[in-house]
C-alpha cells in the first residue's frame, strides 16, 4: 500500500511545498521512502529516499524541486524490497520524459518483464512492478505515435496519450492508481478497470486561474485548500495539461468496479471518503453491526468497559460501547513515534515495536472484565501482546473484537499478506484463535456484515474486493502456483536477504543530491 499524489500549479508557481505537505497527509499509507519529481523547463527535479518525508526533504532539496507541475510518493513496500533505489518516483528518458507514482501491485509482472525486455529492449533498474508499469506505459505512448509540430518538433495530444492508457488496461492485470508527469505536457493519472486502489482528485482557483491536485485519499485535497470534484472512475484517466486544462475518458473496454474493503478497515485515514463512502461512518458500522451480534449471542455478557486499541480501532468501539450500554475508556497510550507496526517490513521489527508503541493505562484495566476492539487480526502477534498487557495490568478477564472477518487469504492487489501461513487464522476456528492470542473470548465481524456495513453513501459499489477473507481475487487469474511464487519472494526472510543485497549496492551509489 502506497500513497500518491500530483498537482497541477499555476504556471511560475512551484508545487513542491504543496506535494510536501500533501506527502506528510498521506504518510500512514507508507513509512518506507518517500520521493517528489517537478517538471521545470522541460527537465525532471527529483528527490527520493528511504525513511519518513520529514527525514528526507531538507532545505536544499526544496529549492531545487522546481515547476508548477509535480507528483510525489510514500512507499510500503510489497513487491521488490526496501531498499533506497526501489523509492518512487520512477523516471524514463523516452518517449517525451516520463515520471510515475504507482499504488497497487501487478498480478502479470513476469509476463510484462518478458515482453518489454524482449520485444520492446526496455532496460529495468529495479524490482519494483511500478518500472514496469511506467516503460508499459512508455512504450504505448510511444507505439501510438505523435504527430509533427509546425516547427518539426514532435507533439503529444490527448487523443494519443488515451489510447495509450487504453491499452495499457488491456495488457497490464492487477491493481494500479497511478500519477504521472509527462514532461513538457501535463499531469496524467488513471485508475485500474477494478477500482481496487483509489484515487480522487480536485481543484481550486487562484487569481481566476485553476489549479488541480489528485491524490489517494479525498484528505490530502481538503487539507490543502482544494475542493472535491470526484473520484477517479475505475478504468478512467485524466489528464490535466501545462495551462490548467483537463481533459477525462473512459479508457476501459470494460469495467468492473471492486474497490479494496479493506481501505475501510484499515489503511485509509477515518477523514477520508473513498468512492462516495465515508470511512469513518464506515467504521462506525462495523462496530454497530458487530455489537448487535454480540447482543445475540450473549445478552447477558459481563463486559465492564470497551476499550480500543489505538488508533484504527478506536471509531469502532466508540459505537460498540454505545450499542452494548457499557462505558467506553481509552486503556492505551500510544507512542507516535513508532510507525503502524502492521506495515512495517519484518516480523522481528513488528513484533518488537509493539511494547514500544503502546503503553496500558492501569486503573482503566484492574478488576474490569474489558472487551478490547481492533480493526483487524491479520498475523496475531499484536492482539497477542496487548491482551497480555492488558492481564499484566491487573484485567479479570479480556474479550477481544476483530471489526473485520478472519484475514486466510493473501491479498494480491498491494497488502503486504504475501502468505498463508503467516496468517493466524489459517486452518483454525474461532475457538482455536481465541486460544492463541490468549483472550477469553473472542468474536469476528462476518464478511456479509462487513459489506454490509461499507456499503453506505448515494451509489455504493456493486461489490468490493474482499480477497483477504473469501479468497475470491476480482481480477482473475490467480492460481496456487502464483500464490506460491509470491510467497517465495516476499516472506519475511526473502525482503531481508533482498535489503541486505540492495544496501550493498547502494552503499556504491550512495551519493547526496
Amino acid at each position: 500500500m502506497c500513497g500518491i499524489i500530483g498537482i497541477v500549479g499555476r504556471e511560475n508557481v512551484h508545487v513542491n511545498q504543496l506535494i510536501y505537505d500533501g506527502l506528510t497527509v498521506l504518510q500512514h499509507r507508507g513509512q518506507d521512502a518517500a520521493g517528489i519529481m517537478t517538471d521545470f523547463n522541460g527537465q525532471f527535479r527529483l528527490r527520493k529516499s528511504n525513511g519518513l518525508v520529514s527525514d528526507i526533504f531538507y532545505t536544499r532539496h526544496m529549492r531545487r524541486l522546481q515547476g508548477h507541475v509535480g507528483i510525489g510518493h510514500v512507499r510500503y513496500p510489497t513487491a521488490g524490497s526496501s531498499s533506497r533505489s526501489e523509492a518512487q518516483p520512477f523516471y524514463v528518458n523516452s518517449p517525451y520524459g516520463l515520471g510515475l507514482a504507482h499504488n497497487g501491485n501487478l498480478t502479470n509482472a513476469k509476463k510484462l518483464q518478458v515482453q518489454l525486455t524482449d520485444k520492446h529492449h526496455r532496460h529495468m533498474n529495479t524490482s519494483s512492478d511500478s518500472e514496469l508499469l511506467l516503460n508499459m506505459l512508455a512504450v504505448e505512448l510511444d507505439s501510438n505515435g505523435s504527430s509533427l509540430s509546425i516547427e518539426g518538433a514532435p507533439h503529444l495530444d490527448v487523443e494519443t496519450v488515451f489510447r495509450a492508457v487504453k491499452n495499457v488496461h488491456r495488457r497490464v492485470e492487477g491493481s494500479y492508481a497511478c500519477v504521472s508527469i509527462i514532461s513538457g505536457y501535463g499531469l496524467l493519472a488513471f485508475r485500474d478497470p477494478y477500482g481496487i486502489r483509489p484515487l480522487i482528485f480536485g481543484s481550486r482557483e487562484i487569481d481566476g486561474r485553476s489549479e488541480w491536485i489528485v491524490a489517494s485519499e479525498s484528505v490530502a485535497i481538503t487539507a490543502l485548500g482544494f475542493d472535491i470534484v470526484r473520484d477517479v472512475q475505475p478504468g478512467e484517466a485524466i489528464f490535466i495539461s501545462n495551462s490548467g486544462h483537463l481533459f477525462h475518458r473512459q479508457c476501459a473496454e470494460k469495467v468492473e468496479e471492486s474497490p479494496c474493503i479493506f481501505e475501510h478497515v484499515y489503511f485509509a485515514r477515518p477523514d477520508s471518503v473513498i468512492d462516495g463512502i465515508s470511512v469513518y461512518h464506515a467504521r462506525l458500522n462495523q462496530g454497530d453491526i458487530l455489537a448487535k451480534r454480540i447482543l445475540e449471542q450473549w445478552p447477558d455478557h459481563d463486559i465492564d468497559a470497551v476499550i480500543p486499541v489505538p488508533d484504527s480501532g478506536r471509531i469502532a468501539a466508540l459505537q460498540m460501547a454505545k450499542a452494548l450500554d457499557v462505558p467506553y475508556r481509552e486503556g492505551f497510550v500510544k507512542n507516535r513515534y513508532v510507525g503502524r507496526t502492521f506495515i512495517m517490513p519484518g516480523q522481528a521489527l513488528r513484533e518488537k515495536s509493539v511494547r514500544r508503541k503502546l503503553n496500558a493505562i492501569g486503573h482503566e484495566f484492574a478488576g474490569k472484565n474489558i472487551l478490547l476492539v481492533d480493526d483487524s487480526i491479520v498475523r496475531g502477534t499484536t492482539s497477542a501482546q496487548i491482551i497480555e498487557m492488558a492481564r499484566d495490568v491487573g484485567a479479570s478477564k479480556v474479550y477481544f473484537a476483530s471489526a473485520a472477518p478472519p484475514v486466510r487469504y493473501p491479498n494480491v492487489y498491494g497488502i503486504d499478506m504475501p502468505a498463508i501461513n503467516e496468517f493466524i487464522a489459517n486452518g483454525k476456528s474461532i475457538d482455536e484463535i481465541n486460544s492463541i492470542i490468549g483472550s477469553d473470548r473472542l468474536f469476528y465481524q462476518s464478511l456479509d456484515d462487513l459489506i454490509k456495513a461499507t456499503s453506505i453513501g448515494e451509489h455504493p459499489p456493486s461489490r468490493f474486493d474482499t480477497s483477504c477473507f473469501n479468497g475470491e481475487y476480482v481480477t482473475g487469474g490467480i492460481d496456487e502456483a502464483y500464490l506460491d511464487a509470491l510467497y517465495a519472494s516476499r516472506n519475511d526472510t526473502a525482503k531481508v536477504e533482498s535489503s541486505e543485497d540492495d544496501e550493498i549496492v547502494d552503499m556504491h551509489n550512495d551519493t547526496e543530491d
